[in-house]
């Protein structure tokens, strides 16, 4: 299980830092929603691999980057959807 753990935060993190790589060289657009899943799995995945070893602290921090991931996706999608009408 620590084996699995710690696999999915790596990966977590190596999609963070994939995200944001992919920002700022402009193959991305904050708006966009791989941007967004990017962040909601990466943070979830930092949450699962933070909250096992201890680490509070990041488990807050991911825990608000993935609702704003959230939001992101969802919230913003439908006041698009509802000023489109």
């Amino acid at each position: 299980m620590k084996v699995l753990v710690e696999v999915v935060g790596w990966v977590g993190a190596i999609m963070m830092l994939s995200a944001y790589v992919l920002l700022t060289l402009g193959r991305l657009k904050s708006q966009s929603p791989v941007y967004h899943w990017l962040n909601i799995v990466s943070g979830a995945g930092l949450i699962v691999n933070s909250g096992w070893n201890g680490a509070y602290p990041s488990v807050c921090i991911n825990v608000v980057w993935l609702i704003i991931g959230l939001y992101g996706v969802f919230a913003r999608h439908s006041h698009e959807s509802a000023v489109a009408k």
